[in-house]
């Protein structure tokens, strides 16, 4: 069992700024996973935002995030972030990071959140 803790959400004003991060509690295999952050809404389906690879030398972030998300991870401190910047209304949610190996190392894994087995709690992004 891999367990996974997102911080870092809160409240913003539009166009404002947060930085949420994902660690794994006492977990050695943080570099053999491919990781992701998803969302969703009150009302909504989840929905894929960013992924990257186990090394990170490839990252992915939805089309209509790009330039405005980006998704970073540093194996040193086994953690995942993600960079949000020109906040908008339409983008509060609770943000969830999630965890896999290789199946979940696809960009076509944003749009299949079964891919991975392993998620966080949650971190609520409201922005106003």
């Amino acid at each position: 069992h891999v367990q996974l803790v997102e911080s870092g959400g809160g409240s913003v004003q539009t166009g404002g700024s947060l930085r949420p991060s994902c660690v794994a509690d006492g977990q050695q295999i943080w570099g053999h996973l491919c990781m992701a952050w998803f969302r969703q809404a009150p009302g909504n389906e989840r929905e894929g935002v960013a992924g990257i690879t186990m090394d990170g030398a490839t990252s992915y972030v939805v089309d209509n995030l790009k330039g405005r998300f980006t998704i970073s991870r540093d194996n040193a401190k086994s953690a995942l972030y993600l960079i949000l910047n020109s906040l908008k209304p339409d983008d509060t949610a609770m943000y969830y990071c999630a965890a896999d190996s290789w199946k979940a190392c696809y960009q076509d894994s944003l749009s299949n959140p079964r891919a991975f087995d392993y998620w966080g709690q949650g971190t609520q992004v409201t922005v106003s």
